[in-house]
């Protein structure tokens, strides 16, 4: 068996690759969101395993199943947790289960993890989740554990961005079923993509404060905040390729 995926793996292989501690684990974490009526509720999910895939084969690294669930949807980065279909977890919840993911793996011999985010809102979970895990691993003795937090998009290069954006870009917090994701999805899960349901509009506009409970006018009809009509598989294909270099150059650095 020579795949990259844990889970795919007999224990006994998955031992003998962990066991010293050496071996770089990849842990994708998404979140089940709605992303326009073109496309799938899963690129939260598929494409940090996508890229996690590909980073695993270029550094000797594996890749465990990903956290498909994440933290609620934030109406101006990701719709709003009130829309159709978004399914997701309290932040205790999210942060209790990558504390334990996280302590499982140092249980087996793991002593380097790459947290690979796809879901904006998972950030500060994420990083509570792995400060918690660093702190009892301490108290019971392993003081070795190390953790790379990290988010796909972060890769993506400025001459990437002009080009995948040419007539402007409209920022990272609008860009939810926007261009990137469904570029990336068009290269990587074209099944999952329907372009002629895909809606031409305005990148989205928000007040600069948020109100709770949240009020779903302020959501474009489609839930997406960007229009993706630009986007296009070569342009999907550009950015997965930007990614998976720039987080593999990252990692080898960051884990030497």
């Amino acid at each position: 068996m020579d795949s990259v995926h844990i889970a795919e793996l007999s224990w006994p292989v998955y031992d003998e690759k962990v066991k010293h501690g050496r071996t770089v684990v990849l842990l994708p974490i998404g979140a089940l969101e709605q992303h326009g009526p073109h496309m799938s509720m899963n690129p939260d999910v598929l494409l940090p395993t996508a890229m996690a895939g590909r980073v695993a084969r270029n550094i000797g690294a594996l890749v465990a199943p990903a956290i498909a669930y994440g933290y609620k949807s934030q109406q101006k980065s990701g719709g709003g947790n009130h829309m159709p279909g978004t399914t997701s977890l309290d932040g205790l919840t999210l942060t209790s289960t990558i504390k334990d993911v996280l302590k499982e793996f140092a249980r087996h011999g793991v002593r380097q993890v790459a947290m690979v985010n796809g879901h904006f809102e998972n950030s500060m979970f994420i990083v509570e989740g792995v400060d918690l895990a660093l702190r009892e691993l301490r108290w019971e003795g392993i003081h070795d554990f190390k953790v790379v937090v990290l988010s796909y998009w972060d890769f993506v290069t400025e001459d990437t961005i002009r080009a995948i954006y040419p007539y402007g870009f409209p920022g990272w917090a609008v860009e939810h079923g926007g261009v990137l994701e469904t570029s990336l999805m068009l290269h990587l899960h074209p099944q999952l993509v329907d372009m002629s349901k895909a809606v031409d509009q305005e990148p989205a506009t928000f007040p600069p404060y948020d109100v709770f409970p949240t009020k779903p006018q302020w959501t474009p009809c489609s839930g997406c905040l960007s229009s993706a009509k630009p986007a296009s598989a070569a342009k999907g294909k550009l950015l997965l390729e930007v990614c998976v270099e720039g987080i593999s150059q990252q990692l080898r650095t960051a884990f030497d």
